[in-house]
């Protein structure tokens, strides 16, 4: 082979390099990298998230140890979670509201409870409560569900300068995924609608599951392995390119206050994982929104299996989570 041919050859990958490079530069530096600073391992509970931690584990034994599957194949069992869900929001001293929609003659019930602020802009935080087909759905998403009871229940005597509602998602899972009749778009399309001024939406999903083992963390792209732990031990915090002001904002609260490793990625939606919950929704209809995740496949084996039951769950973890965001959303709603 002549040398002028290798000479081509060299610097025609060394430009695939550098184009390469460049990319991941700018996607660490618009994407990932993220505010405030971090701790490197979780802390020990206190007294108060004790008691928490007991509410979140009573919470998914009922959904997926008591009540188990729930989807429109198990459509008793769907009503059942919605009836819980209502009576929680309830003895909570709130005031739910079914905002529901028919599929093939069947009723299925998005459920919201608002704290009423006196600004016009709403913060909703939301999760979805149905299990996928073949799985009690303990950490998806038990996990999720289970804390928007736990927060709205700590925010019901609140007086917020903005709304907030608290609001329990159903039919995330397949075969509405990504459909018309995915119960968080139904919800998001009637929030536009109506004029409804989100300001911003945090859907948590599949929070409970946390490992300290070599690798048991791995990620949708080879690329984004060489920015983030190879240690499934933190929260992640996830977004669409347009949302990323608003996790910048919540990552930088959150390790304010955190006892526990996050990490954040504004990426583009394409990328696989970073649309799959109730954010995608209200993406589509022009929201700023984020998702609070454990990244679900990407570290649970027992992901969209029959075996996410109960006691797979890291319950001490989980509640580091779910304490931190009750301070993410006491700034956010800028509590009098």
């Amino acid at each position: 082979m002549h040398s002028a041919t290798l000479s081509k050859i060299f610097f025609s990958a060394l430009r695939v390099t550098i184009a390469v490079v460049a990319v991941l530069v700018l996607l660490w530096w618009f994407g990932m990298r993220m505010p405030g600073k971090n701790v490197s391992k979780a802390g020990p509970l206190s007294p108060d998230e004790i008691v928490l931690r007991e509410e979140l584990r009573a919470n998914v034994q009922k959904l997926a140890g008591e009540i188990g599957e729930r989807n429109m194949r198990h459509h008793t069992q769907l009503n059942a979670a919605a009836d819980f869900i209502e009576d929680s929001f309830s003895r909570a001293g709130l005031r739910p509201r079914r905002d529901s929609y028919e599929i093939q003659g069947q009723a299925c019930h998005n459920i919201e409870a608002e704290i009423s602020g006196n600004r016009p802009e709403i913060i909703v935080i939301g999760a979805h409560y149905d299990s996928v087909f073949g799985s009690p759905g303990a950490n998806d998403n038990g996990t999720g569900m289970a804390a928007t009871l736990a927060l709205a229940r700590r925010f019901a005597s609140a007086k917020p300068r903005h709304t907030l509602r608290f609001v329990a998602f159903v039919n995330e899972e397949p075969p509405y995924f990504f459909s018309g009749e995915m119960g968080s778009l139904v919800y998001a399309r009637r929030c536009k609608e109506r004029g409804d001024k989100i300001s911003a939406m945090i859907s948590l999903e599949t929070i409970g599951y946390f490992s300290d083992a070599p690798h048991s963390q791995t990620y949708p792209s080879p690329g984004l392995g060489v920015f983030y732990p190879k240690v499934g031990n933190f929260i992640g915090f996830v977004s669409n390119v347009k949302s990323r002001p608003l996790l910048r904002r919540v990552i930088a609260l959150f390790r304010k206050h955190a006892k526990i490793p996050s990490e954040g990625a504004a990426l583009p939606a394409f990328i696989p994982g970073v649309s799959w919950s109730d954010q995608w929704s209200f993406w589509q209809q022009g929201y700023q929104a984020i998702m609070v995740t454990d990244t679900a496949p990407f570290r649970y084996p027992y992901y969209h299996s029959s075996s996410d039951t109960p006691d797979k769950l890291d319950y001490d973890r989980f509640t580091l989570v779910v304490s931190s965001m009750e301070k993410v959303i006491e700034k956010l709603t800028n509590l009098e």
